[in-house]
């Protein structure tokens, strides 16, 4: 019962007249009134006290907050970048109002790229930290290695990484609570494919072999037989590194065969440690295929800035110069610019404040922080976002919600990232073939 209602029933009438229960403590009293005036001042005293107590105790209640939690590689470009662009998110939520009259808040834990620590970390975000939802995540192995945790609390997940579909079937068709953001490695190797076989016709070059040097992790492992099944017209081969991300960098071995080889295209599957070694050390044994690609979630940011860039075309699904085409991509670049004084060099930057966005607009939609009901908010999800596509949620092979579909192609020219492809929203045009500077 709330506190009023324990209270007598005070009503006062017409030219001052008391009834009710008033009118009962007069008749009770017998002394016209006086005692029941000194009770009514009493308890309306009363009441003001405990009214002013009341309001003080809830101006010192902490906010409402809804937490979001984030496990994010900060040790990398990507996660560092993907963490900024969540948190500018956040910021800009709560400025408009919040969401539902509440606060936002950002809970990141560092995954150190360790399938482990990933796995210990959705267990901490849930069991101790109390998150409202589960969201952010880069590294197909990490994700991999934190399903069985997920599994077990089945708690509302957008996630923004991982490209590799063994993580899809190890989730399975039933995870209606698993929302994914990035494309899963064929749909990647379908859009590459699509991309490439445009350019390839629209600049009229040939090709008959193509190489592949892969990380020896999940994803360059499935993404490399993803290639081959893609391209069964080319003669496709590939050989494996260990990533300089976890302590390798010496790819020597892997671009003499590659040399040797003499592909038409070259690509490499790794990571943003990965891009400048590959490039200096693929120049010192004068390797200099037609058609130069690497394939790494994020590129350093310095990456432009040497000459060994020019020329080398990439799959992603943003950079900057999108900006000039899509007025959500430029708002989210000059906001971000402003907020962290550095360029979003990663498409992870943009892919982790549509994350944020996302959720929470699913959040309002739904009205409530009940599982059914958002799971139900996200289904409904059109959110036009700044990597230049509206992103809407379907069914891909095994998984039911999954967001983007595919990659663009991109080239690196004159220490920018320009759009190739698709033709609608390029910035440049394809320089061919690839050729190292002095």
């Amino acid at each position: 019962m709330p506190f009023w209602g324990s209270w007598p029933n005070i009503r006062v009438g017409k030219g001052g007249d008391r009834r009710g229960k008033f009118s009962a403590y007069k008749a009770e009293t017998g002394k016209n009134g006086k005692e029941v005036g000194m009770r009514r001042k009493v308890l309306l005293f009363t009441v003001f006290v405990l009214g002013i107590g009341l309001l003080g105790l809830a101006e010192g209640e902490a906010p409402c907050v809804i937490k979001l939690g984030a496990v994010n590689p900060l040790g990398d470009i990507t996660g560092d970048q993907m963490t900024k662009a969540m948190r500018l998110a956040v910021e800009e939520i709560n400025a408009a109002g919040g969401v539902l009259g509440c606060k936002l808040e950002l809970v990141v834990v560092d995954s150190e790229f360790n399938p482990a620590k990933g796995a210990a970390a959705i267990e901490k975000l849930v069991t101790v930290d109390k998150v409202n939802v589960l969201i952010g995540g880069m590294s197909s192995s990490v994700l991999y290695g934190m399903i069985p945790v997920m599994k077990k609390y089945q708690m509302v997940t957008v996630w923004s990484g991982a490209a590799a579909s063994v993580c899809e079937q190890a989730l399975g068709p039933e995870a209606d609570w698993f929302f994914h953001l990035h494309p899963w490695d064929y749909l990647q190797g379908q859009s590459e494919r699509e991309g490439l076989m445009a350019i390839i016709e629209k600049y009229g070059i040939q090709v008959k072999k193509m190489f592949v040097a892969y990380e020896d992790g999940v994803f360059g492992t499935t993404s490399y037989e993803g290639l081959k099944a893609l391209f069964p017209e080319w003669e496709v081969v590939g050989e494996s590194f260990k990533s300089a991300a976890v302590g390798g960098g010496d790819y020597t071995a892997v671009l003499q065969h590659a040399k040797e080889f003499d592909p038409d295209v070259f690509i490499w599957l790794g990571y943003e440690a990965d891009a400048l070694p590959i490039m200096e050390q693929a120049k010192a044994i004068g390797f200099e295929p037609p058609m130069f690609f690497g394939a790494p979630p994020g590129w350093p940011p310095d990456f432009g800035k040497s000459p060994l860039s020019h020329g080398v075309g990439f799959f992603y699904m943003w950079v900057p110069a999108i900006s000039q085409v899509n007025p959500v991509s430029k708002h989210f670049h000059d906001a971000y610019v402003a907020r962290w004084d550095e360029e979003p060099v990663t498409y992870f930057a943009p892919l982790g404040y549509a994350n944020v966005y996302v959720v929470a607009e699913a959040i309002k939609r739904a009205g409530t922080l009940e599982k059914e009901a958002l799971i139900k908010a996200l289904e409904e999800t059109e959110y036009l976002s700044p990597l230049g596509e509206v992103l809407r949620f379907s069914p891909s092979n095994i998984i039911k919600h999954q967001g983007f579909k595919g990659q663009k192609v991109m080239q690196w020219q004159n220490g920018a990232a320009q759009v190739i492809y698709p033709f609608e929203l390029a910035t440049a045009e394809f320089i061919y073939p690839f050729e190292f500077g002095d």
